[in-house]
């Protein structure tokens, strides 16, 4: 099935214990990062900005709210993307859309962030069921100030990375997945406890990607085609492909 509100990829959420650590980890890897963001919700984030999609490092206040709750409990175990973003224009026929597909989607939820210098963004959210997607929680996002968020002096990075590639998840059960994932970019790897274990950027330029990581003192893997791998254990929980 094919959802006509759903629109591909908006971001990937790497859930991190320590936004400081993770912040320096990714900028040493070339990645270039948003200022610090403060969600209404008491998390915390900095965004690595592609072409039409992200990567997000978020953290979580010390008491984190119910919407986040998921996200603590996720923390409580490891690091790692504890959260899965699909795009939307339009969050409540979104919403409408999956539900009359049977899947039991939270009302739109409300949220924002100040950009410095540039005033606020907003977005609506709808948190899909954590069983729909084992290993990580999925939901969709409509932003409603894309120009706040898609700066372009936040777009260019020394690896020369222009965006999510494909994701890899781990699990014994890819059929568990393909209804909401129709039409994502998804590769499966055989594993007993699921997981996103992956992401795969889009990196043309593999001698930037590899001189940013060489500088960046990464131990990271050169494969048969060209791409480069770090581990998950240098890169907060999630092993990451420059393909």
């Amino acid at each position: 099935m094919t959802f006509q509100h759903v629109r591909g990829i908006d971001h990937a959420m790497v859930l991190v214990r320590d936004l400081d650590r993770a912040r320096d980890t990714y900028a040493r890897m070339g990645f270039t990062l948003t200022p610090r963001g403060f969600h209404s919700l008491g998390s915390r984030n900095h965004c690595i900005m592609f072409g039409r999609d992200y990567l997000e490092l978020m953290a979580l206040p010390a008491a984190p709210p119910v919407a986040l709750q998921y996200h603590a409990d996720f923390l409580s175990k490891r690091e790692g993307v504890g959260a899965f973003a699909l795009a939307t224009g339009d969050a409540a026929a979104a919403h409408a859309e999956l539900t009359q597909a049977g899947i039991a989607a939270e009302a739109p939820l409300a949220l924002s962030r100040p950009v410095e210098n540039l005033g606020e963004a907003r977005f609506t959210l709808v948190q899909l069921p954590p069983d729909e997607t084992p290993g990580f929680r999925t939901f969709i996002c409509q932003h409603h100030t894309r120009d706040v968020v898609w700066r372009p002096e936040y777009q260019r990075h020394a690896n020369g990375v222009a965006g999510i590639k494909s994701v890899t998840i781990a699990s014994n059960d890819p059929t568990r997945y393909a209804r909401l994932l129709k039409g994502i970019p998804v590769k499966y790897a055989r594993a007993d406890a699921p997981s996103i274990a992956a992401l795969c950027f889009h990196a043309d330029d593999k001698k930037a990607a590899a001189a940013s990581l060489e500088r960046g003192g990464f131990s990271f893997v050169t494969l048969k085609d060209g791409a480069l791998v770090v581990p998950a254990d240098e890169a907060h929980g999630v092993m990451l492909v420059f393909g």
